[in-house]
């Protein structure tokens, strides 16, 4: 009997026991830190500087002479001496246009289905050319006149002063951190080109003084650009790159006139050539590139709440 009682006690007791326990207040576990998925590592604004060297794809200037007057006191005589100056004006010299380029640039990058990689970027670079200048001499004869002849000089001189593109780019990732792309777009650059004339008629400047002339430009010109590289991000925010880009700016022009005046005619007009110049502003440029990535658009670590 007394041990039915004390086991109907003790029951009693874990009943009541279990009851209190369940009204006690709960302890939620502490926050789980979720780490979030790699993010896009690509992907973001940067700015760089870049420095490499610059060469020209078109190296010749090309100068075309015309006769344009011929003093009607003395047609034969003049007609020639402007036929003789539009071949002294008509040459074709190549300038071997190559030099240092340095500047830098800045753009935004788009990483997108893991491995491929979108942007725009813009640079502007100073270019400092040297060997830009060609020199020509030749003897050149007057028609209807075997005796006489002109001695001639001609200096050409073309140069890309500055040079700026702004290019879209579409790369794809063969590493995380190693990027190949291609890029084109427009370019824009500060050219300058000009062609110099002497020469001296062989019956002295005591009756045709020596023939001097000059023509240039010095212009803004717009075209395109196309090219492409291999960039490795080596640090979080840095990343070097080397890139090819060939440029093409276009054709420019420039006139100038070659006059013969007569002293033993008052020093009058006695045949004048003119003469148009032209040449092209196109090259190649290769490059190395240091950027640094501001990242602003990496996602910050989740945290789940409960």
């Amino acid at each position: 009997m007394i041990r039915k009682i004390l086991l109907a006690s003790a029951g009693a007791m874990a009943l009541a026991g279990s009851a209190f326990a369940a009204d006690l207040p709960s302890r939620a576990p502490p926050p789980v830190y979720v780490p979030p998925p790699p993010p896009p590592a690509w992907t973001g604004f940067y700015v760089g500087i870049n420095a490499g060297y610059e060469w020209a794809a078109s190296k010749s200037v090309t100068t075309e002479g015309a006769p344009i007057f011929a003093n009607p006191a003395f047609p034969l005589g003049s007609s020639s001496i402007a036929s003789a100056l539009a071949i002294v004006g008509t040459t074709n010299l190549p300038v071997n246009q190559n030099g240092f380029i340095g500047g830098g640039q800045a753009g935004y990058n788009y990483q997108f289905a893991s491995s491929w990689v979108v942007g725009l970027e813009a640079d502007f670079q100073g270019v400092a050319t040297s060997n830009n200048t060609s020199h020509g001499f030749s003897v050149i004869g007057v028609p209807n006149f075997p005796a006489e002849s002109y001695t001639a000089g001609v200096s050409d001189n073309k140069k890309v002063d500055y040079l700026g593109t702004v290019r879209g780019r579409f790369g794809f990732l063969f590493t995380p951190t190693l990027l190949v792309f291609g890029d084109g777009g427009l370019a824009y650059g500060g050219i300058n080109s000009s062609s110099s004339f002497i020469a001296s008629e062989s019956l002295g400047p005591a009756t045709y003084p020596t023939v001097g002339g000059f023509g240039g430009i010095s212009n803004t010109k717009v075209g395109w650009t196309a090219g492409g590289g291999v960039e490795w991000l080596f640090l979080p925010n840095w990343s070097a790159k080397v890139e090819y880009l060939y440029y093409d700016l276009g054709t420019a022009s420039s006139n100038l006139l070659l006059t013969q005046t007569n002293l033993a005619f008052a020093g009058a007009p006695w045949g004048t050539a003119g003469v148009h110049t032209s040449t092209r502003f196109n090259g190649n440029v290769v490059r190395v590139g240091l950027n640094y990535h501001f990242n602003w658009g990496a996602p910050a670590p989740v945290v789940a709440k409960y």
